[in-house]
């Protein structure tokens, strides 16, 4: 999985790229590990996330948490978004 960064103000977005999962969750750990406290509005845009596993699920759960719930999905596949209602998370993410 690669992400990609674009920061304006205070809102990080990430673009996931790719596979989250079991192997690749831990670089998203990474990423969410490394932010600061300027960062108050996160957003995962997953227009080219290709698959999610529950170890990627739980890293998005975590950055909801940290975020306190100031998290935004955009750009979520119908594969993805299958996968996020079954987990009943859809009813609390905000979605772009």
């Amino acid at each position: 999985m690669t992400i990609e960064k674009n920061r304006q103000g205070d809102c990080l977005e990430l673009k996931l790229i790719g596979w989250l999962d079991t192997v690749t969750s831990p670089v998203l750990d990474e990423e969410l590990n490394a932010l600061d406290e300027t960062v108050t509005s996160l957003v995962f845009d997953c227009g080219e996330l290709e698959y999610i596993s529950s170890a990627g699920l739980r890293e998005i759960v975590a950055a909801y948490k940290k975020m306190n719930g100031d998290l935004t999905l955009k750009n979520v596949s119908e594969d993805i978004m299958n996968v996020i209602r079954m987990t009943g998370l859809d009813k609390r993410m905000k979605f772009a």
